[in-house]
């Protein structure tokens, strides 16, 4: 979805910079237990499905028509689901460095937003990315790594599994005994592949999964300009 298709009714706009895409594949039974109802696990051109750990630095977060944003880092866990014939994500976890945004998302987007402590810092062209979960009443979690970019980003090409994995415009949400959807909007993703150097990753544990076996597909980008929309009821599709 480009630019010239934003809705101009958009709540939010913010920018997306420094975004880290670690992918690890999954077995489809792996995910199954965890979705709310309505959902079902989409798997990519390869058959399988995917766990994907993404951070990035959320910049300039405003309101429409604020003159003032925010700027925090952000740390997710998310998987890939189909609600009838449409697609997106689905997060298990968005850990943020700002209790007030922490609060606003809770409420008004009904996504398991948490307050973590966050750190991002750039060295030589290597970025690394730390987390701390501090959030009263759920589980911890932690995440230190290092990521370095390897060669110039370039647009994902359709269908592939890189376009499944990082094009992803819809998330559902489960809240109140109903089934949510949200959509973003920002120009495709330009990526470049990267290395990941991870020192600790307890994501996986605290969101009830054991760590998936290999390495991760690997993937790094600058940043896009997203805007976001109010939250829904899921619609009936078959």
């Amino acid at each position: 979805m480009s630019n010239a298709d934003r809705d101009s009714r958009h709540l939010l706009s913010m920018r997306w910079r420094d975004a880290v895409f670690a992918h690890w594949p999954v077995e489809c039974d792996v995910i199954e237990p965890t979705l709310p109802e309505g959902l079902a696990v989409d798997t990519g051109p390869d058959g399988r499905a995917w766990l994907s750990v993404v951070g990035f630095v959320m910049a300039d977060i405003r309101p429409r028509f604020s003159p003032i944003g925010r700027s925090f880092p952000e740390l997710n866990l998310r998987t890939y689901v189909r609600h009838g014939d449409a697609t997106g994500v689905y997060f298990y976890n968005l850990d943020a460095d700002d209790r007030l945004s922490v609060a606003l998302a809770r409420r008004l987007f009904k996504l398991p937003y948490y307050r973590a402590e966050m750190r991002v810092t750039e060295r030589d062209g290597e970025i690394r990315f730390r987390s701390y979960r501090t959030h009263e009443g759920v589980e911890t979690a932690a995440f230190d790594a290092t990521i370095e970019p390897q060669g110039a980003p370039e647009p994902v090409e359709p269908r592939s599994l890189a376009a499944f994995l990082v094009e992803n415009y819809r998330f559902f949400v489960a809240g109140d005994g109903a089934l949510y959807e949200g959509a973003v909007s920002h120009e495709p993703w330009a990526i470049a592949p990267a290395e990941l150097t991870v020192r600790e990753n307890t994501l996986f544990s605290a969101s009830g999964f054991d760590r998936p076996a290999g390495e991760p597909l690997v993937q790094y980008a600058p940043g896009e300009a997203v805007t976001a929309g109010r939250i829904r009821r899921a619609e009936h599709r078959l």
